[in-house]
């Protein structure tokens, strides 16, 4: 297919999603446009979206599994409880630092990003209306935190990183430790400035609810952890497929909420179903742009420039997380289109996988996705004020994306 299809492709797609069409059906849309322009029948169109759509059910099939898990923490209380033990472990002197290791932790657990926010806020409020902290540096402690526990975590995005590239799970998880340290230090350093900013102070009713004990509440994720690195520590493979839901189901038995466990299941499945359905469409505008010479012509013209592929790498996660204003389908298309190229440029599986994911932190959060809204309602916050965090969010996934970069240039 021609290079003009699959540019037609990728414009279409951004046009469509930002004048708020599901990101889906803009995708689906897109990619349908741009192939026939691109000089594809009605019929190798379609053939072109099933193919790239069929690539996706492997990580399809991982994210379901990663849904029971998901389910299990935030339904059971579990969540809440392992936020609630944190945040009393680093009183009240470290309370931001706590907030951001509890959205880095639960996080990396494998509760999404937008859920682990929604999640801490009301213990984060609370803490903020005791101690005098704007509600500016408490929400940005939590994105800050989730940010770098979101490529350390088994989410969606970094299993579709995984999966594209090829690499184990587990060996993505842990390549992202030293970033996501960089960027919670970063993040604190910068919520800190913004502690006793007066014009954020925020009242709140404190609402209790009932919820396990810390140490039941840390053995589903603790299970679903180990199981994930006896690979890269023993050599035993154990799929996420099968590690992420026994991680749960001994977790619920741990907490004696196996009569529960439907429940669990139908909420984890409510939360999943849409990053379902977008890496279906995802699927099928990689399918039409990977067949074309997109994804060389721009890596060519980037390298002209002085580019390196290893700094093209993050710049591929960077924008397509901007133009989808979401880390899972940032992290799919630019997974897909530019792997093969990416890895024939030299940059190995590993730590392209790695540098696309820590890229598309970088602008995940414009307004025209859920999670800047999400967000911002979660502590109460205007669409004005959820602006101003723009640029130290924009910040903090800078600096995770170039120490990935740096780390992977040093030891390549």
């Amino acid at each position: 297919m021609s290079m003009f299809g699959a540019v037609v492709a990728f414009l279409s797609a951004i046009i469509l999603i930002l004048r708020n069409v599901p990101v889906a059906y803009g995708m689906m849309c897109g990619a349908f446009i741009g192939a026939l322009l691109g000089g594809a029948s009605v019929d190798e169109a379609v053939r072109l979206m099933m193919d790239g759509a069929k690539e996706m059910i492997p990580s399809i099939l991982r994210i379901l599994a990663a849904g029971v898990l998901a389910g299990v923490l935030m339904q059971s209380g579990a969540a809440l409880a392992i936020a609630e033990k944190l945040v009393r472990a680093c009183g009240e002197k470290y309370a931001l630092f706590a907030l951001c290791c509890t959205a880095m932790v639960l996080t990396a657990c494998g509760i999404f990003i937008d859920v682990a926010i929604m999640t801490i806020a009301p213990v984060a409020l609370v803490i903020a209306q005791r101690l005098f902290i704007s509600r500016f540096a408490i929400l940005l402690a939590l994105i800050g935190g989730g940010k770098a526990g979101n490529i350390i975590s088994p989410n969606p995005n970094t299993i579709a990183a995984a999966e594209a590239f090829h690499v184990p799970l587990s060996s993505l998880m842990m390549a992202g430790i030293v970033p996501a340290c960089i960027g919670l230090f970063v993040t604190y350093n910068i919520a800190k400035r913004w502690s006793v900013d007066s014009t954020q102070k925020v009242e709140v009713e404190i609402v209790q609810k009932e919820t396990p004990s810390w140490t039941k509440a840390i053995v589903a994720p603790v299970v679903a952890m180990t199981l994930l690195l006896l690979r890269p520590l023993f050599s035993i493979h154990i799929d996420p497929l099968i590690a992420l839901p026994a991680g749960a189901l001994v977790g619920v038995v741990a907490m004696k909420k196996t009569n529960e466990l439907n429940d669990f299941l139908r909420v984890g499945m409510e939360k999943i179903s849409g990053v379902i359905f977008m890496l279906i469409g995802t699927g099928a505008l990689a399918g039409v742009i990977a067949n074309s010479s997109l994804h060389d012509s721009f890596m060519q013209t980037l390298q002209s420039f002085g580019f390196s592929s290893y700094t093209i790498a993050p710049l591929a996660g960077a924008l397509l997380s901007g133009i989808t204003a979401s880390t899972t389908a940032g992290t799919a298309v630019a997974s897909h289109i530019f792997s093969g190229a990416l890895i024939e440029a030299g940059v190995s599986p590993l730590a392209g996988a790695a540098m696309v994911h820590a890229g598309a932190t970088m602008l995940d959060h414009l307004p025209h996705g859920s999670f800047f809204h999400v967000t911002a309602a979660s502590v109460h916050m205007s669409t004005k004020e959820r602006l101003k965090l723009l640029p130290y969010e924009t910040a903090i996934g800078l600096t995770i994306a170039v120490t990935c970069t740096i780390i992977f240039v040093m030891f390549s």
